[in-house]
């Protein structure tokens, strides 16, 4: 399929390397008085800078002030602008965005929209997430034929079998750029030159790479793609945003329109929006979307390479640790994971159980239970893992907090 490119975008700040991730460290909050924690969790929700915080907090106010519509109108600008701030990071126009609360929010809307019933199938990654997987078990039960996708020896996507599944009809492909119960990073340019052969639309959930690793929809090859603000991006809770071909939208329909995405034009017609924002609903939280604006501004001026080099190095020096330092440690992930996430578990030990260990210690991670990734985490009998995973605020002082934590015993 044609994929949309943008001639617009202004390119990446030339900033990069070292000195780009001291800047970016040095727009976090100071800690509270007597805080000694290491946030080793931005795959959950990462540490926000203080510009963002104080865009969303500047707009609260104003909205408390004069009100939540003439704040708005004030805002516009700067809203419009979340919207090529956002495509600009992934290669995409504008038009091609539509904001969205989450990106779970985004996936449901993009998978309602295609009207999927009785004989279609959809082909799935093992890596998809729970709630993706949720509603595909769902569409199941309506009649959909949904086909996981094996995994190689390796733990890594088996690219054969993919191009297997899609060689028989199917009306959508579900992939995972990195999954959230390991460090993986799915070969997504690869699956995208299978989906394009075969002509299958191709969804990408890129909910744990954007913002920590280059994306480029164009290269990537994906007809849609969603990710969050909370994440890798540093952005409010609440904000993420959908990309959506520009081939592929004449053929998605929302379930529900809305007033914020389609126009009421006779008795019993209404037109959709010809962008993505036919996908949007009129009530949004303002404040928090300027804050996701500044969030990918920021992200850009770093450079997503300088990011991506310097929590991928630390996610290696961790891994390395663990298993020289660390008795009975067993590393999650599979051989050549390159993201800013580890997982492990230790023998004789729940992952609950680390984790609160290392959360006694000042360490924040989180586990992962396999109910969260069962397609991914059940064929290697895992009852979940520890998760621990890095930003540019992080470095080598929140590794050995989690080595001398575990160490402890």
């Amino acid at each position: 399929m044609k994929r949309s490119t943008t001639e617009t975008a202004e390119p990446a700040s030339a900033m990069a390397g070292p000195i780009a991730v001291e800047a970016a460290r040095a727009r976090i909050s100071p800690p509270s008085e007597g805080s000694a924690r290491h946030h080793l969790n931005a795959a959950g929700s990462a540490l926000p800078t203080v510009t963002t915080l104080e865009a969303v907090i500047e707009h609260l106010e104003l909205e408390a002030e004069i009100g939540g519509y003439e704040a708005g109108a004030r805002a516009r600008d700067r809203l419009e602008a979340v919207y090529t701030a956002a495509g600009a990071l992934i290669g995409a126009p504008a038009a091609d965005i539509a904001l969205v609360e989450s990106a779970t929010v985004g996936w449901r809307r993009a998978v309602d929209a295609m009207r999927l019933g009785p004989g279609d199938r959809v082909v799935a990654t093992r890596t998809t997430y729970v709630s993706s997987a949720l509603q595909l078990l769902e569409l199941e039960r309506t009649g959909v034929t949904i086909d996981v996708v094996a995994d190689d020896p390796d733990g890594q996507l088996d690219l054969g079998a993919l191009e297997a599944a899609l060689a028989e009809p199917a009306a959508l492909l579900a992939g995972t750029h990195v999954p959230t119960s390991s460090g993986r990073v799915e070969p997504v340019a690869a699956v995208g030159a299978l989906a394009n052969a075969a002509g299958v639309p191709y969804l990408l959930d890129a909910t744990q790479s954007v913002g920590q690793l280059p994306v480029d929809v164009g290269e990537i090859g994906c007809d849609l793609l969603v990710t969050t603000g909370r994440k890798f991006l540093r952005a409010p809770r609440g904000t993420g945003f959908l990309y959506v071909c520009d081939e592929l939208l004449d053929r998605l329909r929302p379930t529900c329109p809305d007033v914020r995405g389609a126009l009421w034009s006779g008795e019993h017609e209404f037109e959709l929006a010809d962008s993505a924002r036919r996908f949007e609903t009129w009530e949004a939280a303002h404040a928090l979307r300027l804050g996701l604006g500044v969030a990918l501004g920021e992200a850009r001026e770093t450079g997503v390479e300088a990011i991506a080099e310097h929590v991928s190095g630390l996610s290696a020096l961790l891994r390395a640790r663990l298993v020289e330092e660390v008795p009975g440690v067993v590393i999650a992930d599979p051989p050549e994971s390159a993201s800013g996430i580890v997982t492990f578990v230790l023998d004789g030990e729940g992952p609950q159980q680390t984790q609160e260990r290392l959360a006694r210690a000042g360490c924040d991670t989180v586990v992962v239970p396999a109910s969260h990734g069962l397609w991914e985490m059940g064929p290697r009998g895992l009852v979940g893992v520890v998760r621990a995973s890095f930003h540019v605020y992080n470095g080598e002082d929140d590794i050995d907090a989690v080595i001398g934590a575990l160490r402890a015993g």
